[in-house]
């Protein structure tokens, strides 16, 4: 999930943490609806907190594979996470590889409405790249619309250094919780359904050998 728009710009590191630009949400809206045809449900692809938090009324959900993206720990967040003086992270999808995630079937008559909860929730500020993606299920493939970030992004972080990454785990703490937290959540309930990520356990190893677990 990301933050709304910063009511003030970050206080350190200025010049790699600036405030992300707003893109227009409801244009960006607009493109998205030209990929979806109304007379089909509409399926979702979640990768970390739309798992075990989707706050979208579904009714079916299906473990499924992307190929050409992957799940990271590569977005800033200032606000839910972190905050402008001490940012924290929140997974993306970002290009290369491939994503275990799941995707969530919202009925047509609904897709609409929930559409947009689901925009006022991700797209408040335009962050993400909305696209079509097809994904590979037990059941099938469907194709689903999945939050990607883009590298160009002022949101991306980049490779950051081990001790910055502890930096961040240990202090980073927002509206919504710490980005530990956010990784254990994430963590946990990928493995409840049977996804294992080396990155994430890469970072929960990283923060146990530094006794922040």
């Amino acid at each position: 999930m990301p933050d709304p728009l910063p009511s003030r710009p970050p206080s350190d590191d200025a010049a790699t943490l600036e405030v992300p630009a707003v893109r227009d949400p409801q244009a960006l809206l607009q493109q998205t609806l030209q990929g979806w045809n109304p007379d089909e449900d509409m399926w979702v692809f979640g990768y970390a907190s739309l798992i075990w938090n989707p706050e979208v009324e579904h009714t079916e959900h299906r473990l499924a594979k992307v190929q050409g993206y992957h799940r990271a720990l590569k977005m800033w967040s200032r606000i839910n996470r972190g905050t402008p003086g001490c940012p924290g992270l929140v997974f993306a999808l970002i290009s290369g590889g491939t994503c275990k995630g799941m995707v969530l079937r919202v009925p047509k008559a609904q897709a609409l409405d929930e559409l947009h909860k689901l925009w006022r929730r991700e797209m408040p500020t335009g962050v993400y790249d909305p696209r079509w993606l097809p994904c590979h299920t037990a059941q099938g493939p469907v194709r689903a619309l999945a939050f990607t970030l883009s590298r160009q992004s002022p949101n991306y972080t980049g490779n950051l250094p081990p001790q910055r990454l502890l930096q961040i785990l240990s202090e980073a703490c927002g509206r919504y919780g710490t980005t530990l937290d956010y990784v254990l959540r994430t963590d946990t309930c990928l493995r409840a359904h049977g996804i294992e990520d080396r990155a994430v356990a890469a970072v929960l190893s990283l923060a146990r050998a530094h006794r922040l677990l």
